[in-house]
């Protein structure tokens, strides 16, 4: 960021000092051209205050010494020529060359060659007037540019030195300016740096320039969306050992017993609590499995399909008919001909069996559990059970996870029911919990939200 800040702040202000550079040259040639032009016309005007009429031709009547005071110079060499109407030498130098335009009437400058150097010339016409008296003649006045040169180079180098050290001072405030401006940035980065990987709290965001604090709300955001992400990691991590540790804690008991029996009707025994121990410990670790799938705040999105609940529950209740059948529980179903729900038809099958599981589990031996499905005022589905019914001071907390009703005498994980509800949460449906309409028993029951079909793409 310091280097582009500077790029795009001392480049320009190099750039404006080449152009003004540039200018300053041409200014100061121009200054110095107009002061030795001006020079050089007067000599011109003073020769031709020689330049006399003699019958039909013209003469010229400097004398030498005058020529050499005139025409003396301690820098330049100064040339002249006098021209008759017709462009023959009357006196001076032949080599200068007769101006383009030798017919023109007005006075003028023009660059040559002399001698192989380069000169100035200054062309005066005389005779202009037929009135005047004077003869017409050309005067050319040439002179080397040493001058001109030394003049040009002394006025850009005085102008252009409190330039260069104006810029100088310029671009050393701007590298100044950006290395404070910066310094918080620099502050930060340095905190962010000495933090600790465990360290997820808010960055400090008190002498951090405007613009930057939508970054740093931005880098607080995410470290409390880290956090939560890792407090999950690391309840569901807890949640699973504390989970596991009693199932294996029996597995490894019935085990051992095993091991130690001698009695072939002992060991079947001992086998088929294994089996039962490890049929349990299956189906915890497939639900806490199921319940970090299912987490809100690690799932990006979900994909909803046109589903028709109906006959999803309908399929879903007839897999525990032998479940129920074995526990002596009536189950029945009751279903709408058709409640199209928006949703990932496998999470919604999970949460049926997590609902019609924890029915099925709680429900006193000889009842019955119905599962109804309809379709207004919202799709919705509902579990009746004939288990204890829960209080109201329960009813929020049998969603949490690990949460078991004391004296229920029904084994479990404690996790159907939060399962459900984190399902539900990602398909934006709410889950009630009621007493059942006979008085006996619960009711849960989850409500979608409207299915409105997408329109098809036209053609």
């Amino acid at each position: 960021m310091r280097g582009k800040l500077l790029r795009w702040l001392l480049i320009p202000l190099s750039l404006l000092f080449a152009i003004d550079a540039v200018g300053s040259y041409f200014i100061a040639a121009s200054l110095s051209r107009r002061v030795y032009d001006g020079e050089l016309m007067e000599i011109a005007r003073e020769l031709a205050l020689h330049v006399r009429r003699t019958g039909e031709a013209i003469g010229f009547d400097l004398e030498s010494d005058a020529e050499r005071t005139l025409l003396l110079d301690e820098f330049d060499k100064v040339y002249y020529a006098v021209r008759s109407a017709t462009g023959s030498v009357v006196a001076g130098d032949p080599s200068l060359r007769p101006p383009d335009g030798f017919e023109s009437r007005e006075p003028g400058f023009h660059d040559d060659n002399v001698h192989g150097e380069p000169v100035r010339v200054a062309v005066l016409r005389t005779g202009a007037d037929a009135g005047s008296g004077v003869p017409p003649a050309v005067i050319e006045v040439a002179e080397t540019l040493g001058k001109r040169s030394t003049l040009t180079r002394e006025i850009f180098i005085d102008g252009l030195l409190p330039q260069l050290l104006l810029i100088l001072i310029a671009g050393g405030m701007v590298w100044v300016g950006v290395a404070r401006g910066l310094l918080p940035l620099q502050h930060l980065q340095r905190a962010v740096a000495a933090r600790s990987h465990v360290d997820l709290s808010p960055v400090t965001a008190a002498d951090v320039p405007g613009e930057v604090h939508a970054l740093v709300d931005a880098i607080n955001d995410l470290m409390a969306r880290l956090d939560d992400v890792l407090s999950l990691q690391s309840r569901f991590i807890a949640d699973a050992a504390h989970q596991l540790r009693t199932p294996v804690a029996g597995l490894k008991a019935h085990v051992e017993l095993a091991l130690r029996e001698d009695d072939p009707a002992q060991t079947r025994r001992a086998l088929a609590h294994l089996y039962t121990g490890v049929d349990r410990l299956a189906r915890v670790v497939s639900q806490l499995l199921s319940l970090a799938r299912n987490e809100p705040s690690t799932v990006r999105a979900v994909t909803l399909a046109p589903v028709d609940l109906g006959s999803l529950v309908l399929e879903a209740t007839k897999q525990w008919v032998p479940e129920a059948y074995k526990r002596g529980i009536d189950l029945g179903f009751e279903g709408a001909e058709r409640a199209m729900v928006g949703g990932d038809a496998v999470r919604l099958a999970e949460l049926v069996d997590n609902l019609i599981d924890n029915a099925i589990r709680y429900s006193r031996s000889g009842g019955r559990v119905t599962v109804r499905v309809a379709a207004h005022p919202l799709p919705s589905v509902s579990v009746s059970d004939d288990g204890p019914t829960i209080p109201v001071a329960e009813r929020e907390r049998v969603f949490e996870r690990f949460h078991r009703l004391l004296g229920s005498g029904a084994t479990g994980s404690g996790l159907g029911l939060a399962i459900v509800r984190e399902i539900a949460t990602l398909h934006g449906a709410t889950i009630t919990l009621d007493d059942d309409t006979d008085g006996v028993g619960n009711t849960f029951t989850v409500s979608f939200p409207e299915f409105r079909p997408t329109p098809p793409a036209a053609a």
